[in-house]
């Protein structure tokens, strides 16, 4: 399988806390670079990318939420209203911060709203994990990484392992 173009950020990098731009210009750039997103995320074995991870802030995410990892999303300009405030936890994982999974409690009910690549609007109300991947992918996009829901004193552990990693 080819290495995909795209190198994915690791925290602490401070562009992971630069929050993406509202996508426009829906041409062919894009599918590709949805595309792309893609190959990354299966390369990484993830189940979801926002482009912020990658170094590009548009506000683009793949998913992929499939055993068989065959049925791919794309959402450009995500966005969501909370429905239900009450708490779903999940052991939550992040391309970006590998090794890490930690209980990460966020809204049980969602309306989430984007468009596709050709700019048509949509909507659902995801359940389970499509509500928490997609919670956490819209977080990237604002710059907001899971490691901010944890006490500061777990996030620092983690940021110092990380940071000895690359040393």
């Amino acid at each position: 399988m080819a290495m995909s173009d795209y190198k994915i950020l690791i925290f602490p990098d401070p562009k992971l806390r630069k929050v993406a731009k509202k996508i426009t210009i829906f041409d062919k750039s894009l599918v590709t670079l949805a595309h792309k997103m893609l190959e990354t995320m299966y390369e990484a074995d993830g189940i979801g990318l926002a482009a912020t991870q990658i170094d590009v802030h548009i506000r683009l995410v793949v998913m992929d939420l499939s055993e068989e990892r065959d049925n791919p999303r794309i959402f450009v300009n995500p966005e969501y209203d909370i429905l239900d405030k009450s708490p779903f936890t999940y052991e939550e994982g992040c391309l970006s911060i590998p090794g890490f999974n930690e209980e990460i409690s966020r809204p049980s009910k969602i309306l989430l709203k984007w468009q596709d690549l050709k700019g048509d609007f949509h909507q659902e109300e995801p359940e389970g994990i499509f509500t928490v991947c997609a919670q956490h992918e819209i977080d990237h996009l604002d710059g907001k990484l899971f490691v901010d829901y944890l006490s500061s004193i777990k996030r620092d552990r983690i940021r110092k392992k990380l940071e000895n990693r690359r040393t």
